[in-house]
């Protein structure tokens, strides 16, 4: 959500919803009871089931892969609250801890198996004001689970109306007696919450918030974290620090004087464009210095949550037979948004031109997913998915256009999609480790799986490296790790990738292993190609279209399950690549695929017993970090 009001498309889309409330009036019929199977479970606080006690993970010099959430609202944050969320940061820790906490519509949530991090990132704008000082909306008079079961279709499409409009064209900036005080101590428990819930080798947690810059074409937000107990008495928001420079700056600052902070953008996707560009947010062509501030600012950035992916876009990659995995809707196609600009791949890709042509290259960043989940949890698990924000996306019902008088078009939360994770090879499971891991650029993101990944490149491999038992000491020494830089050698051999790839345990079997390459030529132009490098069954691509053929699909739609017959629990490959130019910089990085599963929507349908939407399965899938080969240069 921006700031405070949304863009001019959105506005029109409020027209829109304001006729169609005005045709809900007269609406008279299907204002019976939603049907919410959901709502038969009451969450009892009082006999919650807890975190599980989780063993603790010694430090290893091989390091270890840890999973966690970066990205997590509270009742704290504006939207969340307005749109029926009352959970707590305490809350937020519990459930990423393994325990069941309450969902905002009265049912318990809780995760198949705990995270090992997380970070609750409350949008610093108003911070913990619309909570103290609550608006005239409708689910600050009635819960949102109260009119489920008392309400019809008819009601509930009006309260829905009610608040949208309201913070489409209203906003929320409060302008209280008291609004700073309930600032400063929303501010204090996330910190407390954050300290309270610290398991040093067993739980991780950040002290973090979200700066949340709205354009009138797309959002430019970016999450802020701290690497330890050292943080400003506020956070900076985008009302004091209207451009990205401007919070760069502000960090620098906090830098200076030992509070170690990184912000991580994320929805660039949204951004209409101006996420990844050449230039500033006023237009203004990036200098060497501004690119080098953002490079230090920004090592990673987020590319799969809720709503929608960021790696790439059919528009981008037309090549790329999976580019158009969990897009939003309103993305590239002519709707609200433009594609160049907006999505990860594209992004590194202008960073090589810019290496190539100024010596510097501000979009030299790692990768990770997250959810950006608003009711203190993590809505990751497509089997037990439940939603960002209540109103919206709430329940199998209201996701699958079945609570409200509503077009598909305005089913914003039917179009959302189970989120992501953030994966980090780190020594130790501690705030200090992660960081530095993350800094780094040693992570990964996946779309909610566990799946396991390792990348490194290198020359003159040892030839038995993806054999060896110590193949992790081995790579460290003759390779580098995601995230890493291969610098020019004095010969010009051809660099080799080793990916070694484990399945999920408790999730599905794998499908490939694809490397995804770009690089520049000798005009300044970056080009991409995709390969499939490993894949289970023995298939081999199709002579004509260098394509593998798919993986075959066990899906049981009806019934919402799979099977693991097919793909492969474990994939390794030693890749080199054919098409090296020593003059060139390149990047490459690894995309992961397991089998297809059933989608969240496909789990919904099956529990209220109707029709699956399309799509009904998807590959769920991790993507790597890059690493980066950069040839001698004379900027240098």
């Amino acid at each position: 959500m921006v700031a405070s009001r949304w863009h001019p498309e959105a506005r029109r889309v409020s027209l829109e919803l304001m006729r169609l409330a005005l045709l809900a009036l007269v609406v008279l019929t299907a204002c019976g009871r939603v049907e919410e199977p959901l709502l038969e479970e009451v969450w009892d606080p009082a006999r919650a089931v807890p975190p599980p006690e989780k063993p603790f993970v010694p430090a290893s010099r091989d390091r270890n892969v840890f999973f966690g959430d970066l990205h997590i609202h509270t009742a704290f944050s504006t939207d969340a609250f307005t749109m029926g969320v009352r959970a707590m940061p305490e809350d937020a820790y519990t459930f990423a801890r393994g325990g069941e906490i309450g969902h905002a519509l009265g049912y318990p949530i809780q995760l198949s198996q705990p995270l090992d991090f997380a970070a609750v990132t409350d949008h610093s704008e108003y911070l913990g004001m619309v909570r103290a000082s609550p608006p005239d909306v409708p689910l600050v008079h009635r819960s949102i689970r109260e009119r489920f079961l008392e309400d019809g279709r008819l009601s509930l499409t009006w309260a829905w109306f009610q608040t949208v409009t309201r913070m489409i064209d209203e906003g929320f900036g409060p302008d209280a007696e008291g609004s700073a005080t309930a600032s400063r101590d929303a501010w204090q428990e996330i910190i407390a919450a954050a300290k309270r819930n610290q398991r040093p080798g067993i739980f991780t947690t950040f002290v973090a918030y979200e700066w949340s810059r709205g354009t009138d074409g797309g959002m430019l937000h970016r999450n802020v974290f701290y690497r330890g107990d050292a943080v400003p008495e506020l956070p900076v928001s985008s009302l004091v620090a209207p451009a990205p420079e401007d919070l760069w700056a502000a960090l620098e600052e906090q830098r200076a004087v030992g509070m170690d902070v990184m912000a991580i953008p994320h929805n660039g996707n949204l951004s209409d464009g101006r996420m990844y560009t050449k230039t500033t947010l006023a237009g203004e062509p990036m200098s060497r210095e501004q690119a080098a501030q953002r490079l230090r600012n920004e090592p990673l950035s987020e590319i799969l949550q809720v709503k929608g992916s960021s790696e790439t876009h059919p528009l981008l990659s037309p090549e790329d037979e999976f580019a158009d995995f969990e897009l939003h809707e309103d993305l590239g196609t002519g709707g609200a948004g433009e594609a160049k600009g907006s999505y990860a791949r594209d992004a590194l890709r202008t960073g090589l031109e810019m290496a190539h042509a100024e010596g510097v290259n501000p979009y030299r960043f790692g990768v990770i997913g997250s959810s950006d989940g608003h009711n203190a949890s993590s809505p990751v698990e497509e089997g037990r998915h439940h939603g960002k924000l209540p109103i919206l996306d709430g329940s199998p019902a209201i996701r699958l256009g079945r609570a409200y008088l509503l077009p598909k078009s305005l089913n914003r939360g039917g179009q959302w999609n189970g989120g992501g994770l953030a994966a980090v090879w780190s020594e130790q499971n501690t705030r200090d480790s992660l960081f530095d891991a993350m800094r780094r650029r040693e992570t990964y993101a996946t779309s909610g799986t566990r799946l396991v990944v390792r990348f490194f490149g290198g020359w003159n491999l040892p030839a038995d490296l993806t054999a060896r038992t110590d193949f992790v000491a081995a790579a460290d020494t003759a390779a580098v790790p995601m995230g890493g830089v291969l610098r020019a050698r004095a010969h010009d051999a051809s660099p080799e990738f080793v990916v070694w790839a484990l399945m999920d345990p408790a999730g599905a079997h794998l499908d490939r292993i694809q490397l995804i390459k770009a690089w520049v030529t000798p005009d300044g132009a970056s080009h991409e190609r995709i390969f499939d490098v490993a894949a289970s069954g023995g298939r081999v691509a199709d002579p004509t279209s260098g394509r593998l053929p798919p993986v075959g699909n066990t899906v049981d739609v009806a019934a919402a399950t799979w099977t693991n017959t097919i793909g492969t629990p474990e994939l390794r490959v030693r890749w080199r690549d054919p098409d090296f130019d020593p003059e060139a910089d390149a990047f490459y990085y690894a995309r992961v695929l397991e089998i297809p599963t059933p989608r969240w929507s496909t789990y919904d349908a099956a529990l209220l017993g109707v029709d699956a939407p399309e799509p009904t399965s998807i590959q769920e899938r991790a993507i790597t970090s890059a690493i980066w080969y950069a040839p001698p240069r004379e900027h240098e």
